[in-house]
Formats: C-alpha cells, sequence, structure tokens
C-alpha cells in the first residue's frame, strides 16, 4: 500500500516537473514572439533607468510611429523590433546621459490605434489591444447608434478599402468574418439609406413599412397589393415566395396570377396560384439583385366582344357596353350617364377598331355651330371623353398641339391657348387680355405652317382696321398650331439705339445730319415729312434748311428731292413738302459746310474787297446787292466804280463792270447787273486802281523834288 502511494507520488511529480516545463518553453516562446514583432503605434514601452526621475515609466509610440523621451524629444521607432528599438534609443541617449548600460527597454502592451468614424456614438481615436477586434473597437467607440447599416463596414487601410457585413458576423457568431485590424486602420460605420438625409430619431419599427433601406445593388423592390412594399437587403437564393413573405405577404385584392418580375431588364410574369396548385418549382423565378416585383390588383371579368363599344374617360359610367344596331353615340354617352361636368365635350375621340381616331365637338354639335354630322360608332370602337384643361393649370401640356395656338410678344396675357375654328383674331386678343400699350398693332405677324414643314408668315394692320374699318373677311383667318407675334413699338425716340434691330428696315425712315435725335424711326403711310421730323426732335440751330436732301428708296431705283424748308416756313405751301415712305432717307446738312460739297451751279463766288470772301447759295430771287450783303459787304479800300461780274453760269462766259458809286448817288433797281448761280463777282481795292497808281507816282516826284530843294539850300 506504501508503494502504490509512492509511485503514485513520484507519478505526479514527473508530470508536474513537465507540465511547468512545457509552461516556460510557451513563455519563452511567447516572448521571443513578441520580441521579434516590429513595434508600432500604440504600443507601450517601459524603460527603466535608475537615478533617473523623468523615466521608470511606461513611454507611448503615438501615431506618427514615434516615441517622446526627456531631454531627447520625439524620434520614430515604429517598423524596429524591441531590439533595434533599444540600441537606437541608448545609442541617442548616450549623447546626452552617461552610464546608459544601466538602462533596460520592456515592450509591455501590444497596442493598435484605430480611427473609428461613422454612425457611432463617440467617433475618434481608441487605442486597441492584440486581443481585440471589430466589435471591441466599436465598443470603446460608445457602441453603434440606432440606424447604422451593419452590412455595409468598412476598413481603410491606404488606399485600399475592405468590406464586411457585421451583421453576418452578429448572426452566426463566426470572428472569420470580420477582418484582422492593424495600427492606424480606419473602421468606417455608414448610416442607413432609410435615415434619409437628416438626422432624426431613428424608429426601428418602421423598418417593416417601407423596407430595410438596403441599395439599389443589394436590394430588390417590391410594391403593388403586399402588406409592406418597400426595398428590402437580397440574399442569395432568395425566390418571389421569400420577397413576398418578406413583404408581409399579399393583400386580400392581389391578382396573384399576373405578378409582374423585371430582372435584368427581362420582364416576366409569374402564376402564383398556378404554382400553389402544382408545386412546379420550375415556374419559380429566381431574384437577382435590383429585381423589381410588382403585385397587381385583381381585376373584375374583362367584358369583351364583337358588340361591346368601350367608354373611358370624364363620363359618369365609364366601362364597356354592348351595342345594339342602330345605337348612336348619343345612345352610347347616355347609357354610360353623360359627360361629367369636367368633361372637354368639344374634344371627343372615337378610337375606331382599325386605328383610325375620329374627333367630334359634342358642345358645337349641340348648339348647332358644328356642319359635322354625328359619328357612327362601330363595335369594337371606344370613345374617349378627356377632361377639361383647368385655366388656373400652369401646365400647357394638357392641351395638344394640333388644338392650341400660340400669342406672344406685347400682350397682356401671352400664353398657349386652345383653340377652336369658330373663334377669329380679335378672339384670341381678347383672351390673352388685350395689346399692351406699347403694341404696334399695325404690323401684327401670323405664323403657319405651309403643309411642307416650312413656315408662311402673314402681315395684319389691325390699327388701320380699327380706324377705318372694314370687311370682316379681312381678318386673316387662324388654325391651330399657328403662332401670332404682336410685335413691340421702340421705347423712347430720343433713345432707341437699343431699339432700332427691332424694327424692320421696310417700316423705318433713316433721318441723319443736324436734328436733335438722328436715327432709325418707326415710319407709317398715314405720317408725314414734318411727322418724322418732330419724332427727330427737329432740326438744330445749326441745321441748314434750304438744302434738305431726301433719298426715296422705296421705287425700282433710288431718287433724291431736294427740299428748302425755310421756304415752306415762310409761305406755309405744302406742296414743298416732299412725300416721304418707310425706307426713305433724311439728311439735313450743316449751315456753313464744307464747301467742297455744295455743287458750283448753286453757287456764287464773291472775291476781293468784301469782308467775307466766299461761296454762297443763289437763286433768282436774289440781287447784286443781296449778295453783297450776305458777304459781309465791302471794305473801306473798296474799288466801288468798277465792279467785275463774270458770268460763267450759262450761255457763254463773259464779263460785265458795274459802278455802284454812281448807283447809289441815283438807285435805279433796273440798273442793277444781272447775277446767276455759277457766276463770280470781283471787287478791286482800290491799291489797285490807276489813279491810286498814279498818285504814288506824284508823291515820289515830290519826294524826288523836296530832296533836290534841300540839297540845292544846303
Amino acid at each position: 500500500m506504501k508503494i502504490h502511494n509512492r509511485v503514485i507520488a513520484i507519478v505526479k511529480f514527473v508530470v508536474l516537473t513537465i507540465l511547468f516545463a512545457c509552461a516556460s518553453l510557451l513563455v519563452r516562446a511567447g516572448e521571443n514572439t513578441l520580441l521579434s514583432q516590429m513595434l508600432q503605434p500604440g504600443d507601450v514601452l517601459y524603460i527603466s533607468y535608475p537615478g533617473e526621475a523623468d523615466f521608470n515609466q511606461n513611454f507611448s509610440i503615438d501615431e506618427q510611429g514615434k516615441i517622446d523621451l526627456p531631454e531627447m524629444g520625439p524620434f520614430q521607432v515604429s517598423g524596429l523590433d524591441i531590439n533595434q528599438a533599444n540600441i537606437k534609443i541608448k545609442e541617442l541617449m548616450g549623447l546626452m546621459f552617461r552610464d546608459i548600460e544601466r538602462m533596460s527597454i520592456e515592450l509591455r502592451e501590444r497596442n493598435r490605434l484605430i480611427q473609428v468614424l461613422g454612425y457611432v456614438k463617440t467617433p475618434g481615436s481608441v487605442k486597441l489591444s492584440a486581443q481585440g477586434n471589430i466589435q471591441t473597437a466599436i465598443q470603446q467607440a460608445g457602441g453603434l447608434l440606432p440606424g447604422a447599416q451593419l452590412d455595409r463596414l468598412q476598413v481603410q487601410r491606404g488606399s485600399e478599402t475592405i468590406n464586411f457585413s457585421y451583421k453576418a458576423y452578429l448572426d452566426q457568431g463566426d470572428s472569420a468574418l470580420l477582418p484582422e485590424l492593424h495600427s492606424l486602420d480606419t473602421l468606417f460605420v455608414p448610416a442607413s439609406p432609410l435615415t434619409g438625409n437628416v438626422q432624426i430619431e431613428f424608429d426601428a419599427a418602421t423598418l417593416t413599412a417601407s423596407g430595410d433601406a438596403a441599395d439599389d445593388s443589394y436590394s430588390f423592390r417590391i410594391f403593388g397589393e403586399v402588406q409592406s412594399p418597400g426595398r428590402f437587403g437580397f440574399k442569395q437564393g432568395y425566390s418571389v415566395i421569400d420577397a413576398i413573405m418578406r413583404a408581409g405577404g399579399v393583400t386580400r385584392y392581389a391578382g396573384v396570377e399576373q405578378i409582374k418580375i423585371i430582372t435584368n431588364n427581362e420582364p416576366s410574369t409569374f402564376n402564383l396560384k398556378r404554382y400553389l396548385e402544382t408545386g412546379d418549382t420550375k415556374v419559380m423565378p429566381l431574384l437577382t439583385p435590383g429585381t423589381t416585383i410588382f403585385v397587381p390588383i385583381q381585376e373584375e371579368e374583362i367584358k369583351t366582344g364583337s358588340n361591346v363599344v368601350y367608354v373611358m374617360g370624364e363620363v359618369f359610367k365609364p366601362g364597356a357596353f354592348e351595342s345594339k344596331e342602330g345605337a348612336t353615340l348619343l345612345d352610347i354617352l347616355a347609357n354610360a350617364g353623360g359627360p361629367t361636368r369636367f368633361a372637354e365635350s368639344r374634344q371627343i375621340r372615337i378610337l375606331r377598331a382599325d386605328g383610325i381616331v375620329t374627333p367630334f365637338d359634342l358642345q358645337g354639335y349641340t348648339e348647332g355651330n358644328s356642319q359635322a354630322a354625328l359619328p357612327h360608332v362601330s363595335p369594337g370602337d371606344a370613345i374617349f371623353v378627356p377632361e377639361k384643361t383647368d385655366t388656373n393649370e400652369s401646365s400647357w401640356l394638357k392641351v395638344p398641339p394640333q388644338r392650341s395656338i400660340r400669342i406672344i410678344g406685347q400682350v397682356y396675357n401671352p400664353g398657349r391657348f386652345e383653340w377652336s375654328d369658330e373663334m377669329s383674331l380679335l378672339d384670341l386678343l381678347s383672351h390673352a387680355e388685350g395689346p399692351t400699350a406699347r403694341a404696334d398693332i399695325a404690323n401684327i405677324r401670323i405664323l403657319s405652317n405651309d403643309g411642307e414643314g416650312k413656315i408662311r408668315t402673314t402681315l395684319f394692320n389691325l390699327d388701320k382696321f380699327v380706324k377705318y374699318g372694314g370687311d370682316l373677311k379681312d381678318i386673316p383667318v387662324l388654325r391651330a398650331g399657328y403662332t401670332i407675334i404682336v410685335p413691340e413699338l421702340p421705347q423712347d425716340p430720343s433713345d432707341n439705339k437699343a431699339q432700332w434691330v427691332r424694327q424692320s428696315r421696310e417700316d423705318s425712315i433713316y433721318i441723319m445730319g443736324q436734328v436733335g435725335s438722328p436715327g432709325r424711326f418707326m415710319f407709317n403711310d398715314e405720317m408725314s415729312f414734318l411727322d418724322i421730323l418732330a419724332a427727330a426732335d427737329g432740326p438744330t440751330g445749326e441745321a441748314d434748311l434750304h438744302h434738305i436732301k431726301v433719298v426715296h428708296r422705296n421705287g425700282g431705283k433710288a431718287q433724291m428731292t431736294e427740299l428748302n424748308l425755310a421756304l415752306y416756313f415762310e409761305t406755309g405751301d405744302e406742296t414743298l413738302l416732299p412725300i416721304v415712305r418707310p425706307g426713305d432717307s433724311i439728311f439735313i446738312p450743316e449751315k456753313g459746310g464744307n464747301w467742297l460739297d455744295q455743287p458750283k451751279s448753286e453757287m456764287v463766288r464773291v472775291i476781293g474787297a468784301v469782308n467775307k470772301p466766299g461761296r454762297y447759295y443763289f437763286n433768282d430771287d436774289m440781287t447784286l446787292l443781296d449778295l453783297l450783303a450776305e458777304a459781309g459787304g465791302t471794305t473801306n479800300t473798296a474799288y466801288l466804280d468798277k465792279l467785275i461780274i463774270v458770268n460763267s453760269s450759262c450761255c457763254e462766259n463773259r464779263a460785265v463792270s458795274f459802278d455802284l458809286m454812281d448807283f447809289l448817288k441815283s438807285p435805279d433797281m433796273t440798273q442793277l447787273p444781272l447775277i446767276r448761280a455759277g457766276d463770280t463777282l470781283f471787287i478791286a481795292d482800290k491799291s489797285d486802281s490807276n489813279w491810286r497808281i498814279f498818285m504814288d507816282g506824284v508823291t515820289d516826284i515830290f519826294k524826288i523834288i523836296s530832296i533836290i530843294g534841300i540839297i540845292g539850300a544846303l
């Protein structure tokens, strides 16, 4: 018995010894492994240095991989193992301290610095131990916020992004589903799309009401007659039955025989009733991410047949009706309860079985205005009564182009209006609330399509029609699809430079030269020369009213008319004013302009001893005295006994003389010489006369005699 106990004791001792040895080996192996690992941000080193108060404590490696030591500052140690770090630290410390051999360095903790961002309570940097994982990092960041999307977590490592499903880990508990974290990794937790773009209090109970907020690439959509339509996360192997169950099942009104499925842009129909009756899995379509499922409402039995007429739209009882022989459109509409108050009875359409569409104006027919007969309705036809367009509706798309007309420009309510052939241009203008004060109603333009793809323009002078009246047949006939343009008059005639480009050249007159506001002005046949002159703010003080020129360009070729407006103001003779038309040009020259621009056939030259020699306009009503007055009169030294007049205006060149002094002694107007435009008047100076030359000679003789006399006396 004692021997047996001794054997047992020996065996126990041996076993314990072996276990202790194994444990020692494991510890040493772990230490060797720990020592052989590279240092990284988050690791903690313990530095022992007896006698130095700043040491003998833990030092952490920061995010840049540096360790901050007293007297040394931060320096890089990440990427080194503990032995390499020991050597580097002692080398650097030896520069500042003595007896470095007493220093020892020990790796106390293996940590990882992880950034946890996104939908967590306290996002930021966390220190994760060597045994920590994704769940530990999330827990250190305060945990997930309600609304975090668990199947789309990301680990960002430099330029690499690792996507994984945290929900799969929570469902299965398999840590292999979680990626390993490295120091300086970023763990990002996205928010569920169901939370939208606004921070709200997330209610998980609403998931069943509108799906689970999965995105398009990993979800399917189901809507229609199901309990909870929405977008749901997709799982491999999902079938239509799984999708319907995920949406809470179908409603009592579901048409399960006609479930519509679109997978990879390919539509198909699934008969759930047939599957439940046969159990044939071959008819069961499989789903893929992005599939769309529609469960329609169950319809009543569709009424068809060779004697059925369909009535749709704004009637009290739309549907399919049995048609009898001889039934008219009115009979069928009455059977459908008649049009509602919202019906557009002017635009009823009959869709024939052969595809032809027949329009019918029921309102015009009942008022006796329509010339069309009641259309015949055959079995298989469909009668469509459209909804009346709301006049307050901002959208003009409800009125198709083939039954609308456009009016733009200077009206109070431009737009696109429904049209009926019973209306006229005046009706349209009234519906557009009439022309504005700036409307040019004399040049209304009507754009129509000639049927060959070209636009034809028609002009209508409403201003003339309103002022003078006329036949209603003169008003252009409008049709649906036309465009009416009411142009704008120029703004201010004194400042119309920005408006003239909008004026038609054929409707404008050009006025240039010495006027207050030269430019291009609107003009019509009822205006006169004085109207356009007044519109240009009249002539300036420098205007030469005697030689206004008007260029007429509205005929076969350009013609020029000259106007003496000063004579018109003296006589009031209206026949002197030229007739101007749109397209003409008016030029008012400047007084005393460049004489080179003045034709010699209209001028008389005055030279010699006058105060203002030059070229002057002359007409047959003027005399020599008028010409001298125009030239400022003669000078004090003028030789008036002999004025020379050179006639070169007509017939032959000749010169005559005239004694003005003798005329002044006994004036006789009949004795004045005849002067015509083109002649030349010369008045000599006394210094050029024979008597002055003689007297100058005499003076010189007297001077000589006086000198001789003085010399003799001496």
